[in-house]
């Protein structure tokens, strides 16, 4: 089973690189830009192919919420254009597609936590970006899985967990905001989540449930919570930590509130497990460290 992964350099494409040992019987071809330009569809086509893949994951997004604001014609070739290229090649081709989408999808509004049946309404210019994105891949009408997960981290690239670590160590003290509710996924949780659907669905191609679910650790946070629990882990922060509201912190782009999301359909449908957030971040924090110190 060859399986085509876009956006290899990014968190979850690396992430998903560094677990892919433990999963002999999958055959992967990791792709960045520099293999694979996803916004061209000539190049698209060529390279399914030459390749002939069963199955494409796409890692690849623009996810630069903010700057999104300014650079929406970006956002849309990436999120949506480029999405739209993947789709129509694997309908000429047969092959399958997981896509990874968002929660800012969600406009916030909600206390409890957002099904996969219920109406998306995003607020910024990256949300409609990767909502049209989905809905490009459903138009094609393949056999795709969408999983809209939130808040990815991870030991590589630029995210949240290793900006604080930063600004915890430059300063004295932080305003983090505490009214935006959500989860903090590890991006090595969802990635295993990923290869363990691969490996199902590659010795029983019933399986491949095609659909929308959520994916994030279990549990709810603020980013308050998250950077409170982040400092924890490191004696050596002194730095203050204080709560503040939105209104206090205006960004370019509308966040969502409340994006907590409902696991129970991907739980049932694919019987996997998921961890809580503050386990997988000691885990990620670990990592870290011990990176720091090779």
């Amino acid at each position: 089973m060859k399986i085509i992964v876009t956006g290899s350099k990014g968190q979850l494409g690396r992430s998903i690189q560094e677990l892919s040992s433990d999963y002999p019987a999958l055959s992967f071809v990791f792709t960045d830009i520099e293999e694979l330009d996803i916004c061209d569809p000539v190049q698209v086509d060529t390279f399914f192919a030459k390749e002939k893949p069963s199955l494409v994951v796409n890692c690849a997004a623009y996810t630069d919420v903010d700057k999104a604001e300014k650079e929406a014609v970006l956002a849309e070739k990436l999120n949506h254009h480029a999405v739209a290229n993947l789709a129509c090649a694997c309908k000429k081709s047969g092959a399958k597609l997981i896509h990874i989408s968002t929660d800012y999808l969600f406009d916030g509004n909600k206390s409890t936590p957002y099904h996969e049946r219920d109406i998306v309404r995003p607020q910024s210019v990256y949300g409609i970006s990767k909502l049209e994105g989905e809905t490009a891949i459903l138009r094609t009408e393949i056999k795709s899985i969408i999983i809209r997960t939130s808040w990815l981290y991870s030991a590589y690239g630029t995210n949240f967990v290793k900006t604080m670590l930063r600004l915890g160590r430059e300063r004295d003290e932080l305003g983090i905001v505490s009214d935006q509710v959500g989860t903090p996924t590890y991006a090595g949780d969802l990635a295993k989540v990923l290869l363990d659907i691969l490996q199902i669905t590659a010795s029983d191609s019933k399986r491949f449930v095609t659909g929308i679910y959520h994916y994030s650790n279990e549990g709810v946070a603020s980013w308050y919570d998250f950077t409170k629990a982040i400092f924890e882990y490191f004696p050596d922060i002194t730095c203050k930590v204080n709560p503040i509201d939105t209104a206090a912190y205006p960004t370019p782009a509308t966040r969502p509130a409340y994006s907590v999301l409902n696991k129970s359909k991907i739980k049932t449908t694919f019987g996997i497990k998921i961890p809580y957030w503050r386990d997988s971040l000691k885990f990620c924090l670990i990592k870290l460290s011990k990176d720091a110190n090779k």
